[in-house]
């Protein structure tokens, strides 16, 4: 178990003490939303908050419309350099939302493919986003978690795939993002059954890169990790998520090759010059991202 330092509390929202130095709105997403809320608590980190708070953050096409805009301009501001996404004290995202779907047709569901929007969140986004997760991150929820990069919980935190007791399976990328992270059989048994899993549960499992005691410690410890990643070189960072999440798609063989390929490109920016020589110097890099 890892537990983060706990700095000030400065910014209460849905019942959720979130822990910020300055929150302020983000500049690159001054729109206003109704279902989720975009702030900048720390120099090059913007947080995204879910806010549907009557529905637990439940999952429906509006809020993933408000999120895909607000990835979208995020990933293009010049000032941000990583992301965390996070929900309230009570729920992450307590799944997708039933009352949208209960009444879709197969021609519905596979003709209009309301699921599809998601993959952006995924695909689209090439800054690193951490998914800070507390209370429930069902169905879609512990879904949405598994998309961004590096996964924090809390301990009392509640995953599950539960969509075997509504007579479907996980659609927007459950049973394959679950399974590579604990293993078949694990995997295989919690999507059969439709059981729950904790916040520990997910990190003895190797589905979380940390876990917390508290929730506020989730996501000051997402915070502080967004904000090292946001003081390197935005070249390097979009280079090393590149490269792991080839990873996933390549044999050892071709993802070594594609590694090396990647690597030695970066020889043709200005921040490799800049990093090995102020090692060199024993100085602090500037960077100018380019």
């Amino acid at each position: 178990m890892l537990a983060a330092r706990v700095r000030p509390l400065a910014f209460q929202s849905a019942n959720f003490m979130v822990p910020l130095r300055t929150a302020r709105y983000s500049s690159a997403a001054e729109k206003t939303y109704e279902y989720i809320k975009v702030t900048t608590p720390r120099t090059g980190v913007a947080m995204i908050q879910l806010h549907r708070p009557k529905a637990l953050n439940a999952l429906f096409t509006p809020l993933i419309s408000e999120l895909n805009t607000a990835f979208k301009a995020l990933d293009t501001d010049p000032s941000t350099g990583a992301m965390v996404l996070t929900g309230s004290e009570k729920a992450f995202a307590a799944g997708a939302d039933i009352k949208e779907m209960a009444d879709k047709t197969f021609a519905d569901a596979y003709g209009d493919d309301f699921i599809e929007s998601w993959s952006e969140l995924y695909n689209s986004v090439r800054k690193p986003v951490i998914s800070a997760v507390n209370g429930h991150a069902l169905g879609g929820g512990c879904e949405l978690a598994m998309m961004c990069d590096i996964l924090y919980c809390s301990q009392k935190a509640n995953f599950g795939q539960p969509e075997i007791k509504l007579g479907v399976i996980p659609g927007a990328g459950g049973s394959q993002r679950l399974t590579r992270a604990i293993g078949k059989s694990r995997a295989m048994e919690l999507i059969l059954t439709g059981k729950n899993f904790s916040g520990q549960e997910a990190f003895d499992w190797g589905l979380a890169a940390r876990v917390f005691e508290t929730p506020e410690q989730c996501v000051e410890g997402a915070l502080d990790t967004a904000e090292t990643i946001a003081g390197y070189s935005k070249i390097a960072v979009k280079a090393c998520k590149e490269v792991v999440n080839k990873s996933q798609d390549l044999g050892i063989r071709e993802g070594v090759e594609y590694e090396r390929r990647v690597f030695h490109g970066l020889f043709g920016s200005q921040d490799q010059k800049i990093g090995m020589k102020a090692f060199a110097v024993k100085k602090k890099a500037e960077w100018t991202h380019r």
